[in-house]
């Protein structure tokens, strides 16, 4: 049986010196209250946490000697060099850091991050033994169309383009739907799990099915403590990518005991 797994990716919600100390407290409560649910063996899942680049450093040491893991935003796929303003993998597992999310949905969008770009970050994140999480998803426009699967389907083909069948089967792929990203809107969970099942069968497509059974895929957009249980109650959603809920403590709590 696949293992549920809770990332949760904390915003950067101001350009004032004092949010970013808040946003490093919230982060601390809620880091501190995830610790506490373990100790008390209330969470069977694994839970990552992945703060932006400047609070890597300080979620690592509040969570050493913890079930928890460190995961990062973003990468850039070049070990070393001169890449000005660049994280590289090697900064990423030199600070603990067990996962990375590659292909956000705003890195494509505000960064121009192509498939074949991020498929260069997926293989550079197993060469320096990250984990990568995978993002694809629809927008509104597309899914209207009915081109949601198709659209996904290519997402997937160059992506997990060159990788080996192992490789796969160790990563996670996260569906979030565009639309669906901190609108305050959400897939009903049939809307998620087709989808997401649809995504396991075309990874194995592409691999096998040994390899499809064994890949993690999560749900991501508007996930809450509300809607978590029937969420992650899908047969083929074996987890949720977590956005803007997890910058209150509580309802993090609900999602990830959900």
């Amino acid at each position: 049986m696949r293992a549920k797994i809770i990332v949760v990716g904390f915003d950067i919600n101001s350009d004032t010196t004092v949010k970013m100390h808040t946003d490093l407290a919230e982060a601390t409560i809620l880091v501190e209250g995830i610790k506490a649910a373990l100790a008390e063996g209330e969470v069977s899942r694994e839970v990552v946490v992945c703060p932006p680049f400047t609070g890597l450093s300080t979620v690592a040491d509040l969570i050493e000697d913890t079930d928890v893991r460190l995961g990062a935003q973003n990468m850039y796929f070049e070990p070393k060099g001169a890449f000005t303003g660049e994280v590289s993998p090697l900064m990423l597992t030199d600070v603990g850091c067990h996962y990375v999310i590659l292909g956000h949905s705003e890195r494509r969008e505000y960064f121009s991050e192509s498939d074949a770009l991020i498929n260069q970050k997926i293989k550079a994140a197993f060469q320096y033994d990250l984990i990568p999480i995978l993002c694809v998803g629809e927008s509104l426009a597309q899914r209207e169309a009915n081109e949601t699967q198709s659209f996904i389907d290519s997402q997937l083909t160059a992506g997990l383009e060159g990788l080996t069948a192992e490789q796969v089967s160790q990563m996670v792929i996260a569906y979030e739907p565009i639309w669906a990203i901190g609108t305050g809107k959400t897939a009903t969970a049939e809307q998620a799990g087709e989808v997401c099942t649809a995504i396991r069968a075309k990874v194995a497509a592409l691999f096998d099915a040994a390899t499809a059974e064994a890949l993690r895929i999560q749900y991501g957009g508007s996930v809450k403590g509300s809607n978590a249980k029937e969420i992650l109650s899908q047969p083929d959603i074996d987890g949720a990518l977590v956005g803007g809920a997890s910058l209150k403590a509580d309802d993090f709590m609900a999602i990830i005991k959900a």
